[in-house]
C-alpha cells in the first residue's frame, strides 16, 4: 500500500531531523572544546557541506535510475561513518576527512541525498492536489523531530557535565548518538517498496537526458538551483549551530538552555509550515514562498541589535514562527515543475545547489563569530542576503505556475 511507504518516508524523516538536531546544538561547541580555532572551525564546517555536496549531487542524479531505495541506504551509511570518525578521534585532518567524505548536518538542517529521494518518491505516491498539503506535514514532522534532538542534545550533554564529565566528552557522547541515528535510518530504507522507484513508462529515453539526470526542465531547474544556491548562502551565516555559539559567548547560554530555545525555535518552524498549504492554495506556491520569507529575514537581522538575552531570544523565535513556510511551498514547488522521472535530480540539483551555498559561508561566518567586534555581522548579512533571493526569486518565477494553479493545458503567464 502506497500509504505504508508514506508512513515509513515520514519515519525516516523524523528520526534522521532528530539526529541533526541532536548534534547541531553541540557540534561548534565540541570543535571549541577540543581546541579548534575559528578559522579551522569554518574550514571544517564548509568542506563538511561541500563534500556532502558533491557526493549527493551524484547520488541524486542517478537515483531515478540506479534506485532511490539504495541510494537512501547509502546516505544512512555514509551519515554513520561520519559521526563514528568523529567519535574516535580529535586529530583535526582525520575529522577533515570524515566531515567531507561523510554526511554531516552542522546546521540542524537535511544535508545528503535523503531529502530529494524522498521528496520525489512522496509526489510520486500522491496526487497533485495533495502534495503540497503533504509536504506542509512533513516539514512539520521534520521540524518537531529537529527540536525533540536539540532539546536532547543540549540536557544530555549538559547532565554529562554536571556529572564531572569534560565538556568535549560530554560533547562526544551526543555525536555518537548521531552515528547510532545513522544505523537506524539504513535499516528502515531497506524495509521501503519498490513503489517509490520511477515507473517503467515514465523514464525518458536516456540519449535525451543531460548528465544531471534533467532532460526537458534542464534550464528551469538551473535557474532555480542559482537563486536557491543564494538563498542557502545566506542562510549558511546563521547556521544553528553557529547561533548556539552566539548565545553561549554573548549571553553565557548553558547547553540545556541552548538546547530548550532552539527546540522551541523548531518546533514554531514546524508549526508555521502546516498554514503554507492553506496559503498556497489561496495566494499561489511562488508568492507564498517569497512574502512569508521576507519578515523573517528581516526579523533575523534584529536579533544581534536587541539589547538582552530575552529580547534576542524573543526575536530568534518570530523569525522562526515565520521562517519556514517557504520551504514546502518551495519542496512542491520544485516537484511540480518537472517531469517525474526528473523528480530526484530537480530535488538533486537545487538541494545539492543550496549545499554549495551554504558551505561557503562558514568559511566567512566562523572567524566573525569568534571575533567580538564582527560577532553580530553574520546575522546582517543573512538577512540582507536572503532578501535580495527573495526578489530575485518572485521576478524570476511569477508566471510560471505548477498544474494545480494552471487554467488550461500549458503554463499561464499571470
Amino acid at each position: 500500500m502506497p500509504g505504508a511507504d508514506v508512513g515509513l518516508l515520514f519515519a525516516t524523516r523524523i528520526l534522521r531531523m532528530f539526529g541533526y538536531g541532536f548534534l547541531a546544538v553541540v557540534l561548534v561547541l565540541y570543535l571549541d572544546a577540543i581546541g579548534l580555532s575559528g578559522g579551522e572551525v569554518g574550514l571544517l564546517l564548509g568542506l563538511a557541506l561541500l563534500g556532502d555536496a558533491g557526493v549527493s549531487l551524484w547520488l541524486t542524479t542517478h537515483a531515478d535510475r540506479i534506485g532511490r531505495r539504495r541510494v537512501l541506504v547509502v546516505g544512512a551509511v555514509l551519515m554513520l561513518v561520519a559521526g563514528l570518525a568523529f567519535v574516535a578521534t580529535p586529530v583535526f585532518v582525520v575529522l577533515l576527512a570524515a566531515a567531507t567524505i561523510g554526511v554531516l548536518s552542522p546546521s540542524g538542517n537535511e544535508v545528503g541525498p535523503f531529502l530529494a529521494v524522498e521528496q520525489a518518491s512522496l509526489a510520486q505516491l500522491v496526487p497533485d492536489d495533495r502534495r503540497t498539503g503533504l509536504f506542509a506535514w512533513y516539514q512539520l514532522a521534520g521540524s518537531f523531530a529537529t527540536a525533540a534532538g536539540t532539546l536532547a542534545g543540549g540536557v544530555l550533554s549538559q547532565l554529562a557535565i554536571d556529572g564531572g564529565a569534560e565538556r568535549a566528552d560530554a560533547y562526544r557522547l551526543v555525536i555518537m548518538g548521531y552515528a547510532v541515528v545513522g544505523l537506524a535510518l539504513a535499516a528502515l530504507f531497506t524495509r521501503v517498496s519498490a513503489r517509490v522507484e520511477v515507473p517503467p513508462a515514465d523514464v525518458a529515453d536516456v540519449t535525451i537526458r543531460d548528465r544531471l539526470g534533467l532532460h526537458r526542465s534542464r534550464d528551469v531547474v538551473l535557474r532555480l538551483a542559482a537563486l536557491f544556491a543564494l538563498d542557502a548562502f545566506a542562510g549558511g551565516f546563521a547556521i544553528q549551530s553557529f547561533i548556539a555559539f552566539w548565545f553561549q559567548q554573548r549571553y553565557g547560554v548553558d547547553p540545556a538552555a541552548l538546547g530548550l530555545l532552539l527546540a522551541t525555535a523548531n518546533l514554531l518552524a514546524g508549526v508555521s509550515a502546516l498554514a503554507a498549504g492553506r496559503l498556497a492554495a489561496r495566494f499561489g506556491l511562488v508568492r507564498t514562498m517569497v512574502f512569508t520569507h521576507l519578515p523573517s529575514n528581516v526579523l533575523l537581522m534584529l536579533v544581534p541589535l536587541m539589547p538582552t538575552l530575552p529580547l534576542a531570544a524573543a526575536t530568534l523565535l518570530a523569525r522562526f514562527a515565520i521562517s519556514q513556510m517557504d520551504v514546502p511551498t518551495r519542496q512542491s514547488y520544485t516537484m511540480a515543475i518537472v517531469a517525474p522521472d526528473e523528480r530526484s535530480a530537480a530535488a538533486g540539483v537545487t538541494g545539492i545547489a543550496r549545499s554549495l551555498g551554504v558551505a561557503a559561508a562558514p568559511l566567512l561566518a566562523g572567524p566573525m563569530f569568534a571575533s567580538a567586534a564582527l560577532a553580530s555581522a553574520p546575522f546582517l548579512l543573512a538577512g540582507g542576503l536572503k532578501i535580495v533571493y527573495d526578489l530575485l526569486l518572485y521576478r524570476s518565477f511569477r508566471r510560471l505556475r505548477p498544474p494545480e494553479e494552471r487554467t488550461g493545458q500549458g503554463l499561464v503567464e499571470r
